[in-house]
């Protein structure tokens, strides 16, 4: 079932059937002013922190799951019918009622038809504000003049903290006021003698005061009391002061505040209206005036939506290609890459889903999530990957979390022991050579930062003690420990139980050392790391191989996991696809366990995790045990892996399979069948229920997942095979044998690559010629020192 189209062009997914199967999202504004709309205005709002910040109020996972929101109510005088400018709230029939949602890049415009009346409300944060603009146009459509009354409405958090405003009510019930100034603003404020320190909220100039202005019409009435809005025994669909057409002027003196403005108007037939409605952060009586001041006007909305959309547009055009898959296109062009800058924004911080529980960054997920974008925000990379590295401790070891608006490098206290994951900083083997093959910026690895605790040392360095740390900590068979967790965070080995997932990252941790070291021209370091992979690869091979699959890992008292005749299990997928991806398997063993992850774990939606799944095991050793059979870590498909299974097929040169695999998992393949994933088809969820689920293809947890980056890197970097190196653009495509070719436009160190690809052999992989500007070349690099402004690359595979 199909309930909305790609707009590539306009950069655009238009929802056309209100009635999704969940709530599809977007994501407006900034780190520093953020917002989740749905596709029926739902959401919230947040400053800096969606567990400390958090200005608007949602009810989390309820029915349905984005109430409330960013609502504007309207009523007919003549006939007393309501309704909404967005299907929901008050959800008029379908077969009367009409809407259409164009969620673009951090901006969404929900339009409607009703009754002879049409709307447009446009959503957005202008670049670098503290504010919000609600845009609405209303057209009589009908061939009789029109009585409309427009309310907004959203409701206030009464503490920017989350926990204190939806839990401790007896406090948080008792501390709001809302009025209106003189000069016509809503403002809301917390006890003007409470503190942000005193009251546990987030730390700010701005705390926990909110304005709201109408701009366009004339103020007919406002109400800041949620109840006096509202009303008794009522909800969102059916609020009293709409149905009776006007507000009372209530001023909320504890219990609960929103912000409903009114505006009364004429409309003759054909005739149209604008309204602003604008919403920001500070105290209504400085901040809100002054904002309303030069920015309350139609003109200047139109002038900071064009510049929000240039911004945005910008940045998605670092890579566009045009292929022979539809889905593909609109992912790399568009919803992916936006997918990946979202999710390196806001980490887990805040959706519909991530409710504040995972306040700052987490560490190895945000590291991975700087892979999807480098080629688009290079600056902004960087800059991560330096706060991620002020987040490496001097022992090697990392912070679960580093919080930005927080951060003290150099001041930090570290974990317990027992609280380290083996995983965390061997990410930045992924990470940090991907930045410098993107930009040349050899420089980068001699740039010396703290470590989070206590010393410094050079990003070289920092790479050192990463690969110490996990050195440091080996088990009885030589292989490193998982300590707290490796990557899964359900399996529980012991302290000194190994993980050779992370004996594989270990493995790759110290090729890339080697590597880098070589650059730098340090040749005895590169000898270290050569002589302890020579190490890891022995202990990898006496024990990690088991038949047909690599094992999955070894617990502290000796238990082996992943053994092909373990009943629950007996395979998992990320030791099979990093044996590969970290070149420790041998030709053949790459052949064999990647035809037992085809085998034993492909489904027509994705890779599952391991299988079977697990119903007997111990808690305390698979933690997994507690998910339903086919679900997230328990032989369902998480999402974040798939990217590794096509990378590990593009390397065997598989490009059939690996391309099989990235639309199984691909959201823009759903579009058709929007109801088997229910999720946004424009958007990568966490995890997906596998065939050991009664209900396959679901997925789960969307926009916010390592899934996003792994999933673009897969695509364009191999099965596209558009992949920067420090010497260039090393273009090695692995494409289905069915395609022709594909054109693609690459942005690069400040040169424009217009790539053609040719397959006349109907092959997968493997380049026969290549060409910069009709010229051929020796291999298929293009090299960096060759590149003009704008440059043609042909490419013949063969």
């Amino acid at each position: 079932m199909r309930y909305g189209h790609f707009d590539d062009e306009a950069k655009e997914y238009v929802i056309t059937r209100p009635d999704t199967p969940t709530s599809w999202s977007n994501y407006l504004g900034s780190t520093e002013y953020g917002a989740i709309i749905t596709n029926n205005a739902g959401g919230y709002g947040f400053y800096r922190s969606g567990a400390r910040g958090r200005f608007l109020r949602l009810r989390f996972n309820g029915v349905p799951m984005d109430q409330p929101g960013r609502y504007v109510y309207l009523r007919d005088a003549e006939t007393g019918d309501a309704w909404s400018a967005s299907w929901q709230p008050v959800g008029k029939p379908l077969d009367g009622y009409e809407s259409v949602c164009r969620h673009g890049t951090a901006y969404t415009i929900i339009s409607s038809r009703y009754a002879g009346i049409s709307t447009e409300t446009t959503y957005f944060v202008p670049l670098g504000k503290t504010f919000e603009y609600w845009r609405l146009k209303l057209t009589n459509e009908s061939d009789r003049p029109r009585r409309l009354s427009a309310f907004s409405f959203c409701e206030f958090a009464n503490q920017w903290n989350t926990l204190q405003d939806r839990v401790n009510l007896q406090y948080s019930l008792f501390i709001v006021r809302g009025s209106l100034t003189e000069d016509e603003l809503l403002r809301i404020a917390i006890q003007d003698n409470l503190t942000p320190e005193s009251s546990g909220a987030f730390e700010h100039d701005l705390a926990m005061h909110v304005w709201m202005a109408l701009v366009g019409a004339d103020l007919a009435g406002y109400d800041t009391s949620r109840e006096a809005f509202i009303g008794p025994y009522r909800s969102y669909h059916s609020p009293l002061a709409v149905e009776r057409g006007a507000c009372s002027g209530s001023d909320a003196y504890g219990d609960n505040a929103c912000g409903s403005l009114q505006a009364d108007l004429a409309l003759k037939p054909g005739a149209s209206r604008e309204l602003l409605f604008m919403l920001g952060i500070g105290d209504a009586h400085s901040v809100g005036k002054q904002t309303v001041a030069a920015f309350g006007s139609l003109a200047r909305a139109d002038e900071e939506f064009r510049k929000l959309r240039a911004h945005w547009h910008e940045k998605l055009g670092s890579l566009v290609v045009d292929t022979a898959d539809e889905a593909l296109d609109h992912t790399v062009n568009v919803w992916g890459l936006y997918n990946c800058l979202i999710t390196h924004a806001w980490s887990r911080a805040a959706s519909l889903v991530y409710n504040g529980e995972r306040d700052g960054l987490g560490f190895r997920d945000s590291v991975q999530d700087t892979l999807g974008v480098i080629a688009a925000v290079p600056d902004e990379a960087r800059a991560r990957l330096e706060l991620m590295l002020t987040g490496q401790l001097s022992n090697g070891g990392a912070m679960p979390i580093v919080q930005p608006f927080g951060h003290r490098p150099g001041r930090e206290s570290p974990p317990r022991p027992d609280e380290y994951r083996s995983d965390d900083c061997l990410w930045f083997f992924n990470a940090i050579p991907a930045y410098v093959a993107e930009t040349g910026d050899l420089a980068f690895y001699v740039a010396v930062l703290p470590y989070a605790d206590e010393g410094e040392a050079t990003v070289f360095g920092h790479l050192r003690r990463a690969l110490e740390f996990n050195l440091e900590r080996t088990g009885a068979n030589g292989l490193p420990c998982g300590l707290s967790a490796d990557w899964n965070d359900c399996l529980r080995l012991g302290y000194r139980g190994e993980s050779l997932f992370v004996a594989f990252q270990l493995r790759l941790g110290l090729s890339v050392y080697a590597e880098i070291a070589e650059r730098l021209e340090r040749a005895d370091e590169a000898a270290w790391a050569y002589e302890r992979r020579a190490e890891i690869d022995a202990a990898i091979q006496a024990v990690g191989w088991n038949d047909d699959r690599f094992i999955w890992a070894i617990a502290e008292d000796g238990t082996v996991y992943g053994t092909g005749d373990a009943e629950e299990g007996a395979i998992y997928l990320n030791t099979q696809v990093w044996s590969v991806l970290s070149g420790a398997a041998t030709n053949e063993q790459a052949v064999r366990c990647m035809e037992m992850v085809r085998r034993e774990l492909a489904t027509p939606y994705g890779l599952m995790l391991c299988a079977p799944p697990f119903v007997r095991a111990p808690i305390e050793t698979m933690r997994a045990v507690v998910f339903n059979p086919g679900i997230k870590e328990n032989a369902g498909i998480f999402n974040h892996t798939q990217g590794w299974g096509v990378i590990a097929e593009c390397l065997l040169g598989n490009g059939d399979r690996a391309f099989e695999y990235l639309r199984a998992s691909l959201p823009a393949a759903y579009n058709d069948r929007a109801e088997i994933r229910q999720l946004e088809p424009y958007v990568q969820g966490q995890t997906t229920y596998s065939t050991f689920s009664p209900r396959p293809g679901n997925t789960r947890t969307s926009w916010l997942t390592g899934a996003a980056a792994w999933s673009y890197v897969a695509a364009t970097q191999y099965v596209l095979g558009l992949r920067p190196e420090i010497d260039g653009l090393r273009i090695d495509p692995c494409i289905p044998s069915t395609w022709s070719g594909f054109t693609a436009t690459r942005r690069f160190r400040g040169s424009t690559i217009d790539i053609e690809v040719r397959n006349p052999s109907r092959i997968c992989r493997g380049v026969r010629e290549t060409r910069l500007d009709g010229h051929r070349t020796s291999t298929n690099l293009i090299p960096a020192d060759r590149l003009a402004e704008r440059n043609r690359v042909e490419v013949t595979l063969g």
